[in-house]
């Protein structure tokens, strides 16, 4: 296969799945969960289709459960939370070393196009904080079948 063949396969799955940057809630926290990664497809994300958040991490002891606890924002303006069950996220128990939490879910064809903040909390079973990361997710502006 040329490379002229190839550049546009690789800007079409470019768009599919891609690791976004990932900070901390406070940069000199000691999390006990160590995020490495975040990958969202389809990146950007479509009004009204499935999206999927993978977040590759690692921890130094096993977790038996817990919450994941997510906070949006548009604009700087609070506009969505919502809280999972860990162990439906993820295998549990999560052992010691490296795991995927894995989160799907369908936007609303109604939904805003731009750029969104989110944060994440991973608490354990007691309710403290395994890690906080905030990062950003865009919402495309081509309508979905949905709005049609």
């Amino acid at each position: 296969m040329s490379r002229i063949a190839i550049l546009p396969l690789l800007l079409v799955f470019s768009t599919i799945a891609r690791a976004t940057d990932v900070q901390y809630c406070e940069e000199n926290a000691e999390y006990e969960v160590k995020v490495k990664e975040v990958n969202i497809s389809p990146n950007p994300i479509a009004r009204g289709e499935p999206a999927t958040f993978t977040i590759s991490a690692t921890t130094g002891r096993g977790i038996t459960g817990g919450k994941l606890v997510i906070e949006v924002t548009y604009f700087g303006w609070h506009i969505h939370s919502e809280t999972h069950d860990l162990c439906s996220e993820t295998t549990c128990p999560v052992e010691t070393g490296d795991f995927l939490v894995a989160h799907s879910q369908v936007l609303p064809g109604y939904t805003p196009p731009g750029s969104y903040s989110l944060q994440m909390k991973m608490l354990d079973s007691q309710k403290k904080e395994l890690t906080c990361i905030k990062f950003s997710i865009d919402i495309g502006s081509v309508p979905s079948v949905a709005d049609m």
